[in-house]
């Protein structure tokens, strides 16, 4: 069976505030342990009204403390934003609150517009220093000799398993030379999921984290009873994808009926692309849809993941997909 995970974006839905999105989080990790899913991560981003995980870190604690047993990390932290050494202490504190249970997958993309990057990084560096900065977080996480001028306490000897996440090939490439497991973002930007997949496994180099790869593949899912069920719920994550792209983020909207009425033809197309790795429907659609993805992709796990307006039917939407993969 292919291993199986959750990312959660804290969704801030309309008619409610962060706090609800926060505590549906935790909600949703309790059921997805409960279903079997291997981990729950939280995503980094910033200025954006309907996503409520911009303290990532903090967000990873309160759902690692209502939970037992899952792996709890983040899918990702955006690197270039923050100093290795601070990301090196938060998730060294973490991995020590809640040994064997924290994730760091690491992004090298904003996660924001770039107003809100120049204030969170107070200055643009205009060189891309993001291998080194993995390799010099990933060093605070290890175990430092006793002359290290610097050390990251709680962090040193914690060894907190790191990732890195993509979009593109340079992440397949990076992860592939560090002889790190690899996290494809295919849930909203499948263009080069295959080739990225082929360059990590083609030019993977074996390292004290892994003797082997390990690719990991992000799936949409939008499950219901019916087929015309989900396609209706699915319209809250359609409906928000094209505000962002328009420049108009705001909390998830509610479903409707007919979203040909509210997105132009020609962003609607760009959004279903983009959207294009994904189940969605009746449970025997969602199995049949996973199951083609997975034959052709061939992960070592995927990572599911959706917004839906209700947070009642977004749990129902994960363990319906919890049976599939089950099941596969």
């Amino acid at each position: 069976m292919t291993a199986y995970s959750l990312l959660d974006l804290s969704p801030i839905p309309e008619g409610h505030t962060a706090s609800d999105a926060l505590a549906n989080s935790v909600t949703l990790a309790q059921a997805a342990e409960a279903a079997g899913y291997k981990r729950f991560w939280l995503a980094e981003h910033h200025n954006m009204p309907g996503i409520a995980s911009a303290a990532t870190s903090l967000v990873i604690g309160h759902v690692a403390a209502n939970t037992k047993s899952i792996r709890v990390g983040a899918g990702g932290i955006m690197l270039p934003n923050h100093a290795p050494l601070v990301i090196a202490e938060q998730f060294g504190t973490l991995a020590t609150l809640y040994p064997d249970r924290i994730d760091l997958g690491l992004g090298r993309a904003p996660g924001t517009d770039m107003a809100a990057a120049r204030a969170l990084r107070r200055h643009m560096a205009p060189d891309d220093s993001f291998p080194a900065d993995v390799q010099e977080l990933i060093g605070y996480l290890g175990d430092a000799p006793e002359d290290a001028s610097v050390m990251a306490v709680p962090g040193t000897g914690t060894h907190v398993p790191v990732w890195i996440l993509g979009s593109s090939l340079y992440g397949a490439q990076l992860a592939a030379y560090f002889g790190l497991p690899y996290a494809f973002a295919s849930h909203f930007a499948p263009a080069q999921l295959s080739d990225a997949l082929a360059t990590y496994r083609a030019t993977f180099r074996p390292s004290v984290h892994l003797d082997k790869p390990y690719a990991m593949m992000a799936i949409g899912v939008c499950a219901a009873e019916t087929d015309a069920q989900a396609q209706y719920l699915r319209s809250s994550q359609e409906l928000a994808f094209a505000r962002l792209r328009s420049g108009t983020p705001g909390k998830l909207p509610r479903p409707v009926d007919d979203i040909t009425t509210q997105v132009a033809p020609t962003v609607l197309a760009q959004v279903r692309q983009a959207l294009s790795c994904a189940a969605t429907g009746a449970p025997d659609t969602v199995q049949t849809q996973l199951t083609a993805l997975i034959a052709k992709h061939q992960p070592d796990e995927v990572m599911l993941t959706g917004m839906i307006h209700d947070p009642a039917a977004r749990i129902t939407s994960f363990q319906i997909a919890a049976h599939a993969m089950a099941g596969l």
